[in-house]
C-alpha cells in the first residue's frame, strides 16, 4: 500500500503539469478526466464520479454524492474550475471525509492563474505524515 503522502505528491505533480499545460479556463470534466489517465499511467487505481451512498436514520440513499477522483481507494481528490475557492469548496471536502471515513482529501482548483493559490490539503482526524510541502494548505476557510 502507497503511503498517502506519496500519492499526494503525484496528484500535485501532475496537477501542477496539467496546469501549465491546459491553462486555466477549462470545465472541471477535463482536468478531471485528464488527471484521471495520468495518475492510472503511473499505475495507480482511479475511480472517477465514484458514488457514495450515505445511511440516515436508517434509510439508505444509494449515489447521494459523487467523489471526482478517488486514487488508490485512499486520497480523495476534489476538483474545481472556479475564479476562487470559497470555505464551502474544503467544508464540501471535509464532509464527504467523513462520510467515507478517509483520512486525507485534496481540493484542486484549475481555475485560478496559478495553481498553487488554488490547492488545499483537507485532513479528517489524521496524524500529518506528509512533507511540509504538502501541509502548508491545510486551512479550509
Amino acid at each position: 500500500m502507497r503511503d498517502i503522502g506519496a500519492i499526494s505528491g503525484d496528484v500535485l505533480d501532475l496537477s501542477l503539469r496539467l496546469h501549465r499545460e491546459l491553462g486555466p479556463g477549462l470545465l472541471e470534466s477535463v482536468y478531471e478526466r485528464v488527471l484521471a489517465a495520468r495518475l492510472a499511467a503511473l499505475g495507480y487505481l482511479v475511480s472517477r464520479q465514484h458514488p457514495v451512498d450515505i445511511c440516515f436514520e436508517g434509510q439508505v440513499f444509494p449515489a447521494a454524492f459523487r467523489i471526482d477522483l478517488l486514487v488508490d481507494n485512499r486520497l480523495v481528490v476534489e476538483v474545481k474550475s472556479v475564479e476562487k475557492l470559497v470555505p464551502v469548496h474544503g467544508k464540501q471536502l471535509l464532509t464527504y471525509l467523513r462520510l467515507i471515513e478517509q483520512p486525507v482529501g485534496l481540493l484542486i482548483n484549475f481555475g485560478g492563474e496559478t495553481l498553487k493559490e488554488g490547492v488545499r490539503r483537507i485532513v479528517n482526524r489524521y496524524r500529518p505524515s506528509a512533507s511540509p510541502r504538502l501541509r502548508v494548505n491545510q486551512n479550509t476557510e
